[in-house]
């Protein structure tokens, strides 16, 4: 059994540490594994237009090196902590309207794919490369930002086009996911290190990347609540029994 992050976001996009400080994060506190999914933003909106310009996405001009460093860092996690890293990105569709804002994560991707065009089609693009398509906090995340509600409005449409729906991407379960029927993943979409503490999904399979995305795809997987603040590897369960999730 061990433990695992899918959502978490470096300084090649919006997030504070550098790829080998998210791996040693995570490996030093005995993860078995995490992806890494820095945003990839439309061009042709006004906001996607300004994520470049502040330069918080990942480029076509950047895409290589991101891959170069994931494949190194990758290699390095293995050797130093036996933790998986699979590569990934978060295809990010932001809008002043939170029902035209979507977020897709892609995972086990290391290959450049757009953010332009319908969510019907990015998810086909990711699964073309044989990578799952995850939705991102598709319900209120429970905090006060800007939400991405899109994917969620079109979920009967789009129901066979996910292999997952984020039912926590944070410290807050999404009642509205958890109770969908819906397949579902838990992770921290981090950014700051003290993100870490946030509900987390557990694999009872093979540590390689592989076997964990067919994991997901086959949801042999449970989660649970990781404090940060607790010793390490020691996951708070309370949380987990209340709600009805594996302990």
């Amino acid at each position: 059994m061990f433990i695992g992050d899918l959502h978490v976001h470096s300084n090649f996009s919006d997030g504070k540490l550098t790829i080998p400080e998210v791996v040693d994060l995570y490996g030093s506190r005995g993860f078995g594994v995490i992806a890494i999914t820095d945003h990839i933003c439309e061009n042709l909106s006004v906001i996607g237009k300004a994520a470049r310009y502040l330069e918080c996405t990942l480029t076509e001009a950047t895409f290589p090196l991101y891959r170069e460093i994931l494949k190194s860092e990758a290699e390095r996690a293995w050797d130093q902590y036996k933790m998986v890293v699979i590569p990934g990105f978060e295809l990010t569709k932001n809008s002043m309207s939170n029902h035209r804002s979507a977020h897709i994560l892609g995972l086990g991707v290391d290959q450049w794919v757009s953010a332009n065009g319908d969510a019907l089609d990015l998810a086909a693009a990711i699964r073309a490369t044989g990578g799952l398509a995850v939705a991102a906090h598709p319900v209120s995340t429970r905090k006060v930002e800007k939400q991405t509600f899109h994917l969620w409005d079109r979920r009967r449409e789009l129901a066979n086009s996910f292999d997952a729906w984020e039912v926590a991407s944070g410290p807050y379960i999404f009642d509205e996911v958890k109770e969908s029927g819906l397949p579902m993943i838990a992770s921290s979409d981090l950014h700051r290190p003290e993100q870490i503490t946030s509900w987390k999904t557990i694999f009872e399979c093979e540590r390689s990347a592989p076997a964990v995305l067919d994991a997901i795809k086959k949801q042999q997987i449970s989660f649970k609540f990781y404090n940060a603040g607790d010793t390490d590897g020691i996951w708070d369960s309370t949380h987990a029994n209340a709600l009805g999730f594996s302990a």
